[in-house]
């Protein structure tokens, strides 16, 4: 466990998520994930974590292993056309990461959207936390709108509201 990342996590707090997540911004998320459904085959999710508990630092947990375990607790992976996206945040870690289905994964590179992420980092650390989601919302959007264009199916199978653990 590295001290410095211990710090950030022991003093990122659920407050500060809230500051920079106010009620707008997660309005804007919700409302830019319900935009962007309608214009593709894909189902969003955007989770923000506030910090890591000190087990998950004990353990030395990365964030792509937590985006991981959160693709399955938020049903993320179960949807009909294995066309789910997970849009993590990582405060306290300063990190996006996108995990796609299985769908998803095997037709959109990798590199497409770890750019995605770097762009909504860079608004993160100039501290605009809506426009960074709001445009890398828009970026998946885009990459599911390429490869996945139109609806098929049931459609509507996750919720669009941001999730704040």
């Amino acid at each position: 466990m590295k001290p410095g990342r211990l710090l950030r996590h022991l003093l990122t707090t659920r407050f500060r998520t809230r500051q920079h997540f106010p009620p707008p911004a997660r309005a804007a998320i919700e409302q830019a994930i319900r935009d962007c459904e309608a214009r593709h085959a894909g189902e969003i999710r955007f989770a923000v974590e506030t910090a890591f508990d000190l087990m998950q630092l004990w353990h030395d947990l990365a964030p792509r292993r937590r985006e991981l375990q959160l693709f399955g607790q938020l049903g993320v992976w179960d949807t009909e056309h294995n066309n789910g996206v997970l849009i993590y945040v990582d405060l306290a870690d300063r990190v996006v990461e996108i995990v796609a289905d299985r769908g998803i994964a095997a037709r959109v590179p990798q590199a497409e959207w770890a750019a995605v992420c770097r762009q909504m980092e860079h608004h993160y650390r100039e501290g605009r936390f809506r426009e960074g989601s709001v445009e890398g919302i828009l970026g998946v959007g885009a990459l599911l709108g390429r490869h996945f264009p139109g609806k098929t199916g049931g459609g509507h199978e996750l919720s669009d509201q941001p999730v704040l653990l």
